[in-house]
């Protein structure tokens, strides 16, 4: 039994802090607003993602994936928002820099909206919960363990991209340096939505 749980710890740990969509809207709240500030981003992603595995665990969405017209139009307007963010990332102004009260940073609902439309979180709660929860005797409480060790994870995960953003951040010299690292971050969101399409 503990052998699985640390195997649903690295699991779930390397599904958060792998690269990706939300980790690059995390580094940017992190690089304009501050650890602090970004917080309920770093929140709703983990919430929205730990319910997306709930669910998933519970059969409830399996409905769902077996519809490919839904699942090509949540596709289409999961990379719509995305690329919506980066469009908002990449126009941010350098007044962040040094006054981060004053910079507007994805909050709450849209870190749980980013996960809900990201195709790496799905990826990794239906991988997840094939490996951990469906082939399991007692699948109910090895669903429960899994969503708490997601959530945790899942905080630290996209917790550890903030902190590396702010920390990125303070390094920044000037107010154009910021300018062109929201540019930069706003082409690499884009980059990975088109990826993302792609497959």
């Amino acid at each position: 039994m503990l052998s699985v749980v640390f195997s649903m710890l690295a699991f779930a740990l390397v599904g958060s802090i792998a690269p990706g969509p939300v980790c690059v809207i995390a580094v940017t709240s992190g690089a304009q607003a501050g650890f602090s500030r970004a917080l309920g981003f770093v929140l709703g992603a983990s919430i929205g993602y730990t319910l997306m595995v709930l669910l998933v665990g519970l059969g409830l969405v399996g409905s769902l994936q077996q519809q490919p017209d839904v699942m090509l139009w949540l596709t289409w307007a999961g990379a719509a928002y995305l690329l919506y963010l980066a469009w908002r990332i990449g126009t941010a102004g350098a007044v962040a820099l040094g006054k981060p009260e004053l910079s507007s940073v994805p909050g709450f609902w849209a870190g749980a909206l980013a996960q809900w439309l990201n195709p790496k979180a799905w990826l990794f709660s239906v991988s997840g919960i094939g490996m951990f929860v469906s082939s399991s005797d007692s699948s109910g409480r090895m669903l429960l363990i899994f969503c708490i060790l997601s959530l945790l994870m899942c905080m630290l995960g996209v917790g550890s991209w903030v902190l590396a953003g702010q920390l990125f951040g303070r390094r920044l010299p000037s107010p154009r340096a910021m300018l062109w690292f929201n540019r930069l971050m706003g082409l690499l969101l884009a980059g990975s939505v088109a990826l993302i399409l792609m497959h």
